[in-house]
């Protein structure tokens, strides 16, 4: 890929199709990444077609999936937001953030939550785009809310 003109990227609802690609984003990340099969690609079908959506950002030249997102409309928990650590920078995390943010409150949902390694970008990221800090939980992570409006 060339880096000073990077392929243009497309941002639309996720499939089953773009699993293995989704699982490759997510295992791919140097921050909070998963080092165990706890989160195998079968679990995506049910965060995408059962309990929520997701959306991926691809490289329209060759289709390959650069980011990605999952939000739950029934809990409003925000189950992956990854991007690729070769994709980093361009805006992928804010545009899928921004997407799936007004989908999920236009279920209904009144407050989404979400929880990351504390320290890390991702805290920074989500600290910096509009949601709320409420502290370390029970299982280590520094733990967001964000309420409509």
């Amino acid at each position: 890929m060339n880096t000073l003109h990077p392929a243009p990227a497309l941002l639309r609802q996720a499939t089953r199709a773009d699993i293995p690609g989704m699982h490759r984003v997510r295992r791919a990340v140097r921050e909070n990444p998963l080092t165990s099969d706890v989160i195998r690609e079968e679990h995506y079908n049910p965060a995408i077609e059962e309990t929520g959506r997701g959306w991926v950002i691809e490289d329209q030249e060759g289709g390959e999936v650069l980011a990605f997102a999952v939000g739950n409309a029934q809990t409003g928990n925000i189950w992956a937001l990854f991007v690729d650590p070769a994709h980093e920078g361009r805006g992928f995390g804010r545009r899928l953030q921004t997407e799936m943010v007004a989908w999920l409150f236009s279920q209904g949902l009144e407050r989404l939550n979400l929880g990351t390694a504390p320290g890390t970008r991702a805290e920074a990221f989500y600290r910096a785009t509009g949601w709320t800090y409420l502290g370390i939980d029970a299982h280590g992570e520094a733990s967001f809310e964000m309420r409509r409006g």
